[in-house]
């Protein structure tokens, strides 16, 4: 591996001795560089951004604690993680260096497997974080895009999601499947973005031709989204085709009814409906919570899948909350 490729991680201590131990320890894996104070440390911290700190704890002037906390406070180095290297005979108070944002302990004398296991696992869990936080801007993004030509909108997408996620815990799934709910739910309109501008923001009812090709974004999402194995986008592509489905048969595309819609789009459903009703649009004032619950339980069985909807209405005081939070948030 050349040195450019090689993941850098900067050593503080201020005993040269205990640096070179480190440092033979990781010279071939890693390129590395060092400090012998914690002024120094925080200058080459933000100037290079190391991808991992080893820092000793107990060092004269600013000692690792503060060291840590400093690189917290700066937005420049507050992601790197640091890992305190201390001695057995050291009296260090481990909740405090956890509390000033260290990720780990290393105790001196070194042990060389431990050290590389460490330094390892911590740098896969920053690749890990990487990665979930990419995702998740993707996910947020293909969702805008859904409805960047839907200028009504503004936050349904992600209100709606968080009501799907809380009636997902009510009906007994699990956290994980909550959240990935949660995440694939504001991609039900993916598929608005192989709709033509002259349907898709036509000022009046659509004729039975434009209908049809409206219609036909539940497939353009599935299609879209249908490509990765990833579980979210798994979930997100069966609910972009068939969350138009009705419990009775009439919806669309494929006119599925009762169980045989998959649950996270029956979810979606009754979360949408909710948020579409209780959001102001330029056609409509805002519906009451209560109307709109009410409107919920008379969709029960027709359009909606009715035990889902004796829960969801029984989630009223939910429901005020997480409305209440999105529209403080807008605020």
């Amino acid at each position: 591996m050349s040195n450019s490729e090689k993941k850098s991680i900067l050593i503080v201590d201020d005993i040269s001795a205990n640096i070179d131990v480190l440092k033979d320890i990781l010279i071939d894996d890693y390129n590395i560089r060092v400090a012998k104070n914690g002024e120094t440390a925080l200058k080459i911290a933000q100037k290079t951004q190391p991808h991992l700190i080893l820092l000793d704890v107990m060092m004269p002037g600013m000692d690792g604690y503060q060291v840590c906390q400093a690189l917290k406070e700066n937005t420049s180095t507050h992601r790197i993680p640091v890992i305190f290297v201390t001695a057995k005979t050291e009296e260090v108070d481990e909740s405090k260096g956890f509390d000033v944002g260290a990720v780990d302990y290393i105790t001196k004398p070194v042990s060389a497997p431990i050290v590389l296991r460490r330094v390892q696992n911590h740098l896969s869990l920053v690749k890990t974080e990487q990665l979930e936080e990419l995702a998740r801007a993707s996910i947020r993004m293909l969702g805008e895009a859904g409805h960047y030509n839907d200028t009504d909108t503004g936050q349904h997408i992600w209100r709606m999601a968080a009501y799907a996620k809380a009636l997902a815990l009510k009906a007994g799934k699990s956290p994980e499947y909550a959240e990935m709910l949660e995440l694939a739910a504001p991609l039900h309109d993916t598929g608005k973005i192989g709709i033509p501008d002259n349907v898709l923001k036509a000022p009046r009812k659509l004729d039975a031709q434009e209908w049809t090709v409206m219609k036909d974004h539940s497939r353009i999402g599935f299609e879209i989204l249908s490509h990765s194995k990833n579980p979210v986008f798994e979930i997100a592509a069966e609910i972009a085709l068939f969350h138009h489905e009705k419990w009775d048969g009439t919806g669309y595309p494929t006119g599925t009814k009762g169980a045989g819609i998959p649950l996270s789009a029956r979810l979606v459903a009754i979360a949408d409906v909710f948020d579409a009703l209780t959001m102001k649009r330029p056609y409509k004032a805002p519906w009451s919570v209560d109307d709109a619950l009410a409107e919920i339980s008379n969709s029960a069985g027709t359009h909606l899948d009715p035990e889902l909807a004796v829960l969801f209405c029984a989630m009223k005081d939910d429901l005020v909350q997480i409305k209440d939070a999105w529209e403080n948030t807008a605020g």
